[in-house]
């Protein structure tokens, strides 16, 4: 029995995800914020592959969500084995708007929820096998353009997203939990449409894109499936891009 938890699973990456590692013998909390339709459309498909599945809601922003979703999953199938931390989202807010109350909205959702995961989840992962911790960045952290646009909250997220990827990877390699990330670079949520830029923004970062398209979510998906897979026992602590050569 292989154990997931994946936030934000709903649509795109996380759903990706969930239909690359779904098979007999694995068991899925399909995890949502709200969007509760797409999580039971991505719920039917996983067990149609052979999988346990359960569907839970909640906002990561709020700090008492992650031990929630560990306990369902622990509770539901005995124990956690993977934790794929997927929920988040773009904020566009220039510095004039970005309030403090709106930048902590990305911080608490993104990088706070992450390190709540971890907390509430180590005792579980350290008794299982194989045990994985991967967290979705992006290439907002890493590129500052001015032919492009700047998140500065989301870039701020998730750079301590990637920071604590580093130290937790130090703190529970002794457990023998690996913690990585993957970053992606322009992805379309759904075939033709990226959410997090204008047409005219996302067309442009497709002229810098050596691979001449933007992602797709089952791209992604592709990297976190390695990570979580016994072929990652000996990476740990790394921040892998995938983003079709696109230049940051």
């Amino acid at each position: 029995m292989r154990r997931y938890l994946v936030t934000g699973a709903s649509s795109g990456i996380g759903a990706a995800t969930c239909r690359r590692l779904a098979g007999p013998g694995t068991c899925f909390v399909v995890h949502t914020r709200g969007n509760l339709d797409g999580a039971t459309r991505v719920a039917a498909d996983l067990e149609a592959r052979g999988a346990r599945i359960l569907v839970s809601s909640g906002d990561l922003g709020d700090p008492a969500v992650p031990a929630r979703l560990v306990d369902a999953a622990t509770g539901a199938f005995g124990g956690l084995d993977v934790i794929v931390a997927n929920a988040g989202f773009a904020d566009r807010t220039g510095l004039a708007d970005l309030d403090p109350d709106r930048f902590d909205r990305s911080m608490a959702a993104i990088a706070r929820a992450f390190l709540g995961l971890a907390r509430a989840a180590h005792s579980s992962l350290a008794a299982g096998k194989d045990a994985r911790i991967v967290a979705v960045g992006s290439f907002v952290a890493h590129s500052f353009r001015t032919d492009g646009p700047v998140f500065l909250a989301s870039a701020a997220a998730k750079a301590a997203l990637e920071a604590l990827v580093r130290g937790l990877a130090v703190e529970l390699g002794p457990d023998r939990i690996t913690v990585n990330c993957v970053v992606p670079g322009a992805v379309e949520k759904d075939p033709g449409r990226h959410t997090a830029m204008t047409e005219a923004q996302w067309r442009a970062s497709v002229a810098r894109i050596p691979l001449g398209r933007l992602g797709r979510p089952d791209d992604i998906a592709a990297a976190i499936a390695f990570l979580c897979s016994p072929d990652a026992a000996y990476v740990t602590g790394q921040a892998l891009h995938v983003n079709g050569g696109l230049v940051i």
